[in-house]
C-alpha cells in the first residue's frame, strides 16, 4: 500500500504486548504512516521513551474503569498476579464506549487488536477494518485452534507431529481450565471475525504454522517480521549492567526474562536457576520472586550465590 494511512492501536494491557505493538508503530511511523495508540493512563510513562516518532504515534490514554475483584490502582498485567487477569480483561471490555468514541471521531483506517475480541463489531459497523496482531509465536497461537479436550492430539492439518501440547502441558494447562476457555473464546471470536491477522513472525521460521492458520480461519495472515526495536541512544543502559556486562567478552551473555505476570513455584524457580548455571556461561535472569518468597534472595538453592558470584545475576524487578 503506497497510500499513507492511519492505524489505531489497542492491544492488551500488559507490556509484553503494548510494547511490540510501539515496536510495530514505529515501523509504520518510520514509513509516514500515522498512528493513534490505546493504551492505560498508567503505561504510558513507562511507554514513552520507546516512541521514536512522537509527532506521528500519538498516546491517547484510557480511564480504566473500577471493576470487582481489580485492586485499587492496577491498570496492567504487571500490577496483578496472573490469577486476576480474568478482573483487567473485565476493565478492558468496560473501555469500550471510550474505544468506540475515539474511532467514530478519527475514523483511522485500520484498527489494530489482540484480546479486545469486539474490536471488529466497531470497525465493521463504521466500515472500517480490523488487524488482530499477535505477538506470540505463530505455533502458539495454532495450539489455540486445538480443541480442549484433545490437548495432545494434532487435529486434521495440523503442521508438526512435535510442536503441541504433551501430557504434563495438557494437565498444567487445564488446571485453569475456567481461564483458558475465556482466553479460547476471546482469541477464536477475535480470528473468526477480523479483516486481517498478522503476526510477528516470519515465514522461515514458522510458515507451515501461518498457513495453517490461514486455512483454518480462510482470513490473509501477514507477517511483520521479528520487530525488533532500534537501539535507542538517547537513554543508555544504567549504569550498573554496562559495567557489569563490560566484565564479559561480546556475546556469550545469556539473558533470560519470564514476563511480568510469571510467578513460579519455589522448585521451579531454583530449578531455573541452576540451570543457568550448568550452562558455565554468564547470565543475567530476570524473575518475580516465587510464590511464597518476599525476596529473590530468600529464594535462591543454597551456595548458588556464592557459585555464580563472578558471572551471574538473578535480578527481581524491571532491568531498565
Amino acid at each position: 500500500m503506497s497510500q499513507k494511512f492511519h492505524a489505531l492501536m489497542f492491544p492488551w494491557f500488559a507490556f509484553g504486548h503494548m510494547t511490540p505493538y510501539l515496536h510495530l508503530a514505529n515501523k509504520l511511523a518510520e514509513k509516514g504512516h500515522r498512528v493513534t495508540f490505546l493504551l492505560p493512563k498508567k503505561a504510558q510513562k513507562q511507554l514513552e521513551h520507546h516512541n521514536l516518532f512522537p509527532d506521528t504515534i500519538i498516546f491517547h490514554p484510557l480511564t480504566i474503569p473500577h471493576v470487582d475483584g481489580l485492586p485499587d490502582g492496577a491498570e496492567t498485567a504487571s500490577d496483578i498476579p496472573i490469577s486476576l487477569g480474568k478482573f483487567l480483561t473485565a476493565a478492558m471490555d468496560l473501555t469500550r464506549d471510550q474505544v468506540e468514541a475515539k474511532v467514530r471521531d478519527l475514523r483511522p483506517d485500520l484498527i489494530f487488536f489482540d484480546m479486545a475480541y469486539w474490536v471488529p463489531e466497531i470497525t465493521k459497523e463504521l466500515g472500517l477494518k480490523s488487524v488482530m496482531y499477535f505477538v506470540i509465536s505463530a505455533n502458539s497461537i495454532a495450539h489455540e485452534l486445538v480443541p480442549g479436550g484433545e490437548l495432545g492430539v494434532p487435529p486434521p492439518g495440523y503442521p508438526s507431529s512435535k510442536v503441541l501440547y504433551r501430557g504434563h502441558d495438557a494437565h498444567a494447562l487445564l488446571s485453569f481450565s475456567i481461564y483458558y476457555k475465556r482466553l479460547h473464546h476471546r482469541i477464536t471470536t477475535g480470528l473468526m471475525n477480523c479483516d486481517v491477522i498478522s503476526i510477528r513472525t516470519c515465514e522461515e521460521v514458522e510458515g507451515k504454522f501461518c498457513n495453517y492458520i490461514e486455512r483454518q480461519y480462510q482470513r490473509k495472515v501477514l507477517l511483520t517480521g521479528p520487530m525488533l526495536p532500534e537501539q535507542d541512544k538517547s537513554k543508555p543502559l544504567e549504569d550498573r549492567w554496562v559495567h557489569w556486562l563490560n566484565r564479559f567478552e561480546s556475546g556469550p551473555v545469556i539473558y533470560c526474562a519470564l514476563g511480568s505476570q510469571i510467578n513460579l513455584e519455589k522448585d521451579q524457580f531454583q530449578e531455573l536457576c541452576l540451570g543457568m548455571e550448568l550452562t558455565g556461561l554468564p547470565f543475567l535472569l530476570a524473575v518475580k520472586p516465587p510464590k511464597g518468597a518476599k525476596t529473590i534472595q530468600e529464594a535462591l538453592p543454597d551456595g548458588f550465590e556464592e557459585r555464580v558470584k563472578n558471572r551471574g545475576v538473578v535480578w527481581g524487578e524491571w532491568v531498565q
